[in-house]
């Protein structure tokens, strides 16, 4: 286990043997809170996680018990005069735009307080586990502002315009149960057992072929703004990448030899 502290507030856990990055939200004096610090410790930390070949899957997690994240630091917020605020702004996108452009599949494990840039956090990430103990939301309207973590984009891709509307507009928080009725999470784990089963299922992602993964995702992600046709181009580029492959041939030659690849990851 590789372990690396990214600023004061994030650390990464990288497991050797299963191939899974953790990149642990530790802030817990303040639930989590973005503060700037933080969102350059994110940025920083999904930097170094895009370019580590030993990672194949990051869980984004959190140390505080209560709470994955509870949004902006609205605290030291309150201080910022507006240029302060506006110079703060590119050190928010990079930890959003950090987390939600990391190469690998990405899943969140929530637990307690996802909420505006926590929620954001989340939903940059390509599959969240909740446990029932979550409430998530984007309450940004409700003290002046709007989700600018990627929220307005992100949350319609997950639940469609109208929900997305009406669960910002109203600002309203959703607790686990019905969060995973609406999508806005995709497991629902039982109390505390939110890291755990984002682990086991990272594990499983990782066993995977790693190019293949990151091709996939890629085509995932590319192609969601575009039509069918363009969409199937983007996937054809995607399946070139990894057809032609040192994992594509170890893959099949493994499946001949009835016995697990050994992926060379190229």
């Amino acid at each position: 286990m590789r372990t690396t502290r990214y600023g004061e507030f994030v650390e990464v856990r990288v497991d050797e043997a299963t191939h899974v990055a953790e990149l642990v939200l530790d802030r817990p004096k303040a639930m989590n809170a973005v503060s700037t610090g933080m969102a350059r410790s994110v940025a920083e930390a999904c930097e170094a996680v895009a370019g580590d070949a030993g990672a194949r899957v990051v869980v984004l997690t959190s140390t505080h018990e209560r709470a994955f994240c509870v949004g902006a630091d609205l605290k030291e917020r309150n201080s910022f005069t507006d240029a302060e605020l506006g110079r703060q702004r590119p050190h928010a996108r990079a930890a959003y735009t950090g987390v939600l452009e990391l190469p690998q599949p990405t899943v969140a494990a929530v637990h307690g307080y996802a909420l505006g840039g926590g929620f954001e956090l989340a939903l940059s990430c390509d599959v969240i586990v909740a446990d029932t103990t979550a409430v998530v939301g984007l309450p940004e309207v409700s003290v002046g502002v709007i989700p600018g973590g990627g929220g307005t984009q992100l949350l319609p891709r997950r639940v469609g315009a109208a929900r997305a509307a009406e669960l910002i507009f109203t600002a309203r928080r959703v607790e686990a149960a019905e969060a995973r009725e609406l999508g806005l999470v995709d497991i629902l784990a039982a109390e505390g057992a939110d890291r755990e089963e984002a682990l086991e299922l990272a594990g499983r992602m990782a066993g995977n072929s790693p190019v293949g993964l990151r091709a996939a995702k890629r085509a995932l992600r590319t192609g969601w703004g575009m039509d069918l046709r363009a969409g199937l181009e983007v996937e054809d580029a995607a399946w070139r990448t990894v057809a032609f492959s040192g994992d594509r041939a170890e893959g099949v030659a493994a499946f001949n030899e009835k016995r697990r690849p050994e992926w060379p990851g190229e």
